[in-house]
């Protein structure tokens, strides 16, 4: 049995689609019920645990052998404990880039180096993703685009190669299922790099739509993100990778086809296949 941890969201979600395509006992891991609909009800199992709360997670963790884990839990050293003297012998991380910054004095590179740190020292066998900003992160766009055809945003000269949550995905399920993965780190990435104008264009002709980009100065982007409510230490985090350039995720990595035997999916395949998220209210 496979548990996958923030089974509902961007990349847990595909992991868990993932394993029960290919047939794999999975267990999705959940705060609340979800609707069975969210994945192959017949194939997918649920549990229901609290990540911060590791000693709610024994039934989650019955017949567990290997856990695809989300980082930056309250007490990540408690948790892989737990998780090991249930009986897990495998775990995948999905951590990030920002532990190899050149500059990781910065909240999410803390906790990030936290929770790598904590799996190294757990005494299972384990393997990193370390991807690129995910393709999804154009989600954040859909309010602006249900109000008209501009969307600003920051760091509009700031090229990315993004990946396909799809492609991590199938990154992690092959680091579960086979061997050779062990004490392995997997910068994963998409085939291109592209400016954030150049993402929009290509989703406004998967949408039939001719978008536009306004890019942000940077003192508009830090107000904007205040409005949003994200918090300030992760806001400097931001403006360290993006605007001071410690981090550089314009790299194309060939980790995803190395693993998997196929090219990664482009921005234009993943606009494609989500084009119905971007639809406005009146076309649905």
């Amino acid at each position: 049995m496979i548990l996958v941890t923030g089974a509902t969201g961007n990349v847990g979600g595909e992991v868990v689609e993932a394993l029960a395509r290919a047939g794999e006992p999975v267990r999705a891991l959940v705060r609340r019920p979800v609707e069975p609909s969210a994945w192959q009800a017949d194939k997918v199992e649920q549990a229901v645990g609290d990540l911060n709360d590791p000693s709610s997670l024994a039934p989650a963790l019955d017949d567990v052998r290997g856990v695809f884990l989300l980082p930056g839990y309250r007490d990540m050293p408690g948790l892989l404990d737990r998780m090991r003297r249930a009986g897990v012998e495998r775990v995948v991380l999905l951590s990030s880039l920002a532990t190899v910054a050149t500059d990781t004095r910065n909240v999410l590179s803390e906790y990030m180096i936290g929770s790598e740190t904590a799996v190294r020292e757990s005494g299972l066998a384990w393997t990193f993703l370390r991807p690129n900003a995910f393709m999804s992160n154009a989600l954040r766009w859909l309010p602006q685009l249900r109000a008209g055809d501009v969307v600003r945003d920051s760091f509009g000269t700031v090229p990315v190669a993004s990946v396909d949550p799809y492609d991590i995905a199938a990154v992690a399920v092959r680091a579960l299922l086979d061997p050779g993965h062990d004490k392995r780190v997997h910068a994963l990435s998409g085939p291109e790099p592209l400016l954030p104008a150049q993402r929009l264009a290509i989703l406004g002709e998967a949408l039939g739509r001719n978008l536009r980009f306004h890019a942000l100065s940077d003192e508009e982007g830090r107000t904007e993100m205040a409005a949003a409510g994200v918090p300030e230490p992760y806001i400097r985090a931001f403006f360290r990778f993006y605007g001071d350039g410690t981090l550089d995720e314009s790299q194309v990595y060939p980790t995803v086809e190395e693993v998997t035997g196929r090219p990664p999916r482009s921005f234009r395949e993943w606009a494609a296949a989500h084009r119905a998220a971007f639809a406005r209210p009146e076309a649905e």
